[in-house]
């Protein structure tokens, strides 16, 4: 029989790559941070991978209720409203993400999306600025806003 503590462990470890999946690279909660509802952030991060938007807010604004400095939460938080076009809902969660987190490769991609989305090309500029200097050699979260912004702009240039 397995002890508590391996257990635990190893569940969390399970939940890694699912959280990862969205996108949100951080390890922003402090080892010991206090926790929200068993569950709460991972049902929340398959919501979000499943596109249950609606039901994804409802679970990860539990999380950062008992945890508010929850960077991971607050990123998916802005990434479920941006999916919704909930553009001024998304803007603040991934201004308290970085807040928190100012380096969290996650919400400067989805935050360099929400950019283009709402026309701020040089906003989603200085996002891919950010990604470049945390990943000098390179990353996802910076390949792919990369991509988003030189996207954005064939598609001015043909406009």
């Amino acid at each position: 029989m397995m002890n508590k503590p391996l257990l635990t462990v190893m569940l969390a470890l399970a939940f890694i790559p699912a959280a990862m999946a969205a996108g949100s690279s951080s390890t922003s909660r402090p080892p010991a941070a206090p926790r929200a509802q068993t569950g709460d952030y991972e049902l929340g991060v398959r919501a979000v991978q499943a596109g249950d938007y609606q039901r994804a807010l409802a679970l990860l604004q539990k999380v950062v209720q008992a945890e508010p400095r929850n960077a991971d939460a607050w990123n998916y938080i802005g990434f479920s409203h941006r999916k919704l076009k909930q553009f001024d809902q998304s803007l603040p969660a991934y201004q308290k993400a970085l807040a928190i987190n100012p380096d969290h490769r996650g919400a400067s991609e989805y935050l360099g999306e929400l950019y283009l989305m709402t026309g701020e090309l040089e906003k989603a500029r200085e996002r891919l600025a950010k990604l470049q200097d945390l990943c000098p050699r390179g990353c996802a979260e910076y390949e792919d806003l990369k991509k988003a912004v030189e996207a954005y702009q064939s598609v001015q240039k043909k406009g």
